[in-house]
């Protein structure tokens, strides 16, 4: 807490601070109605007997927090931090619990996405107004979703179809020429059900490189834009027999400052005469089975494909020639077959998984694909006052040969609304291709990073309060150093999550506090006990809510610290500075059918940064209106 107090000494400061505490502490909540959660066990649970560190983030709440895109509303969510090379929709990544996102697994409906080169998920191109909920899992997870699962996972699930017709409709309007539209359409006929949607969005945005230091510093104007289409269908065969059929496709364009490879740049750009457009695109669709064989076996195969481009364009800025290109693309198959079997209040959970990876660019990589076969088991326990849950996990590599996981969990009811929860367990990272085979920087003598977690918190829900405190560490082996690709001795990611919410009347309330103190460990001094980079030491997030008739007000406010990254000359380190973050904003409720939001963040006009060099949004604003019927 400490850390924070450096961003809010000011007097004003302080104001804001006061008065959100005194709002957010007096009624901190409602405990929900019967709450569900698939991704802490992979199977559909209450969320009061989940023993892991997860949150929801329903239909409902989506549209309460007023955002217009995913990573926003992901950047106020407890032990997330998010880093973007640039403001609005430009690439971004989610640190989970002080691990990179390069460490944290992104889900759609239960399929894998993300770069097999860098390593991320592109957040940035899955529209916000298309997703029905949002899980995330906190703490070491390759025990049950295998690598990658370091720092957590993230799942998302898109619009289900309605049991009676539904559509609607939406556009917005905000600051840097920023424009969305968006339409769906939802319902069922007979053992068919449906649900479309369309989306756009677009802008002429800010200059993405804000530091004239920067090696591709352009004080231009980027523009973005990026288009989506979904479609999920179901098909009842009989009573124990559901197909399911989805499918997301999304396509952006967005400028960046900078300019060509060395070594593949003929017309000799510099960031000032290259005009640079990345053109990211996603495609996710897959089938899926459910079928009841017997009233305690159930079970769900699911056969799914995703292609992720990541293409970029350089262009002379005199007369449009194009002078480069480059592409990054990803090619990933996945079939998944799971059984659930209950016994007594117990369940057995028994899964088999393949997923190939490859990847297609203009970079020669070495090594171009390589397949995963998986074998899972898990126990779950439940009992009147405690509850477990234990898991087993082999996974083969075709790079990297076999290697083997677990985890084990358990809660225990020490009142009847408090309850201690514990888990320790281990997870594993396979380098990405990048890291291994990128020319100039790949190092083909990595090996997995193999990491070791625990922790121990305590849960408390009741009819006034829903509260969650959480300590961890996170000891990970043979840790992969970014500046020097060279695998250190470890690295350690220990810190504690707490937060607290709460719906008293018509108002609504939420905080949560975070610290993060990820280090590397090495025998070499000038990497030993070092900040892992980007990662702020605290975070406070605070969000109040109050409904006054057909118009409800709400403001958020974010407080964090500072936080390291690598010197724009790669030489050594820079601080970057903490900062204040306040947002404001009011949904009024027309009629029945139509809304208006209207919303201002970054109210105080902050100049804050989250990776060194890359600009974010000052003061904008967007307003938006919303037909449902």
């Amino acid at each position: 807490m400490f850390h924070l107090m450096k961003v809010c000494s000011s007097p004003a400061r302080l104001a804001v601070l006061n008065l959100a505490l005194a709002a957010a502490l007096p009624a901190l909540a409602q405990s929900p109605l019967k709450e569900v959660v698939v991704t802490a066990t992979r199977v559909a649970q209450p969320l009061t007997d989940v023993v892991a560190d997860v949150s929801i983030i329903d239909r409902e709440a989506i549209e309460r927090s007023g955002q217009s895109s995913l990573r926003e509303l992901l950047a106020f969510q407890p032990g997330v931090q998010l880093v973007t090379n640039g403001g609005y929709r430009s690439s971004s990544g989610v640190f989970l619990r002080g691990a990179a996102s390069s460490q944290t697994v992104v889900l759609i409906d239960g399929v894998r996405i993300g770069s097999a080169t860098s390593g991320g998920a592109p957040l940035e191109n899955i529209p916000l107004d298309r997703i029905e909920r949002i899980e995330i899992l906190r703490g070491a997870a390759s025990a049950l979703y295998g690598p990658d699962a370091v720092g957590g996972v993230i799942q998302i699930f898109t619009r289900e179809p309605a049991d009676e017709l539904q559509l609607g409709a939406g556009v917005g309007a905000g600051t840097a020429g920023q424009r969305q539209a968006n339409a769906s359409l939802r319902g069922s006929s007979g053992a068919l059900g449906y649900s479309l949607g369309l989306s756009r969005e677009q802008g002429t945005g800010t200059s993405v490189v804000s530091n004239p230091a920067a090696g591709g510093y352009n004080p231009d104007d980027d523009h973005f834009k990026t288009e989506s289409f979904d479609a999920k269908l179901t098909a009842k065969l009989s009573k124990e027999h559901m197909l399911t059929l989805g499918l997301m496709h999304s396509e952006s364009e967005y400028q960046f400052d900078g300019a060509p490879p060395r070594l593949d740049n003929p017309l000799k750009l510099n960031p000032l005469t290259s005009d640079s457009w990345s053109y990211p695109k996603l495609d996710n669709t897959y089938v899926k089975w459910d079928a009841q064989w017997l009233p305690v076996w159930k079970s769900s195969l699911t056969l799914a494909s995703v292609d992720e481009e990541a293409v970029s364009h350089y262009y002379r800025v005199a007369d449009g020639f194009l002078g480069s290109s480059s592409k990054f693309n990803t090619q990933r198959q996945q079939a998944t077959w799971q059984n659930d079997i209950a016994i007594g209040r117990d369940l057995l959970s028994l899964v088999l998984e393949n997923r190939t990876e490859t990847v297609d660019s203009t970079t020669s990589y070495t090594v171009k694909d390589r397949d995963t076969n998986s074998a899972v088991a898990s126990y779950a326990l439940n009992r009147n006052n405690w509850n477990a849950l234990a898991v087993l996990r082999h996974d083969d590599s075709s790079q990297f040969g076999g290697f083997d996981n677990w985890a084990l969990s358990g809660g225990y009811k020490l009142s009847g609304n408090l309850r201690a929860i514990a888990s320790v367990g281990t997870s594993f990272q396979a380098p990405t291709f990048n890291q291994l085979y990128y020319p100039g920087y790949g190092n083909p003598t990595l090996t997995p990073q193999l990491n070791h977690a625990k922790e121990i918190g305590l849960k408390y829900s009741a009819a006034g309060l829903n509260f969650t405190g959480v300590v961890y560490r996170n000891e990970i082996d043979g840790f992969i150093l970014p500046a020097t690709n060279t695998q250190s001795s470890m690295a350690v990611l220990r810190g504690m999550t707490i937060s607290a919410d709460r719906q008293h009347g018509n108002s609504n309330y939420a905080i949560s506090y975070d610290y993060a103190d990820p280090r590397s460990r090495s025998s070499d001094p000038l990497t030993d006990n070092q900040r892992l980079v980007r990662v702020a030491r605290g975070t406070l997030n605070m969000t109040a809510r109050h409904r006054l008739g057909d118009v409800t007000v709400f403001g958020e406010l974010k407080l964090a610290s500072d936080r390291e990254d690598n010197s724009l000359d790669f030489t050594g380190r820079d601080t970057l500075g903490g900062y204040a973050l306040l947002n404001l904003g009011a949904t009024w409720k027309l009629s029945k059918e139509l809304s208006l939001l209207g919303r201002i963040n970054n109210v105080t006009d902050k100049n804050y940064v989250l990776a060194n060099g890359y600009s974010m949004p000052g003061r904008n604003a967007f307003v938006s209106l919303s037909w449902a019927r």
